[in-house]
């Protein structure tokens, strides 16, 4: 199977699961919240980097994992697919290179993160430390770091070391990040991650219980 049919399959398995389970269902009558917004408004940019810095050999940033934490999967693929019309409409990539990115800087580290998740869950205590390290650090920099490998071994790209590295670097940044903000989430507002609640990993009662 070819790159493109391949990645419009991919998409269209999971655009199709994601419409099923109907996530709207869980925004509220005021929306989503701001840094939900925020989070899915600067990823045009991130996807756009090279583009939009006009430097060809500047790595993309995925940024969905923040979203994943914020919104769930289900949301954040439905979330993907505008980001993937802003960069259609708004650079001078085709719809097959646009596609490639919704699918390995979107869909794929979005659904090794739920898959990474599960896994903490099951073999991991409900704790808060795991849930920060494993969702927010470890969980970003696997998903992250292996849907970047996948995507350079896809395109046909040289597999050298330089090109592993900086992708491994890459990643890492970005689970550094996602790491701090779930952190200052969990501490902060706990609310505002579809991911997480205190019931869960704090054994908080639910409200209006004694």
């Amino acid at each position: 199977m070819d790159a493109p049919l391949l990645n419009l399959l991919l998409a269209a398995m999971a655009l199709g699961t994601a419409l099923v389970l109907r996530p709207w269902r869980c925004v509220g009558e005021q929306g989503p919240p701001t840094p939900w917004l925020l989070a899915w408004a600067v990823m045009p940019l991130l996807w756009g980097l090279d583009r939009f810095a006009d430097v060809p050999a500047l790595p993309q940033v995925s940024g969905v994992a923040l979203l994943v934490l914020l919104a769930g999967w289900p949301l954040a693929v439905l979330a993907l697919f505008p980001v993937a019309l802003v960069m259609l409409l708004g650079t001078d990539l085709g719809a097959w290179a646009t596609l490639h990115r919704l699918v390995w800087l979107g869909i794929v580290p979005a659904t090794l993160l739920l898959a990474i998740g599960a896994a903490l869950r099951r073999w991991l205590p409900n704790q808060v430390f795991v849930y920060i390290l494993g969702r927010g650090f470890f969980g970003t920099l696997i998903a992250t770091a292996l849907a970047s490998f996948a995507a350079l071994a896809l395109s046909g790209s040289p597999m050298g070391s330089d090109a592993l590295v900086a992708r491994g670097m890459l990643a890492f940044g970005e689970a550094f990040i996602t790491g701090a903000l779930a952190a200052s989430l969990v501490a902060f507002r706990p609310q505002l991650l579809a991911t997480y609640a205190d019931r869960l990993y704090l054994g908080a009662p639910a409200p209006g219980s004694p």
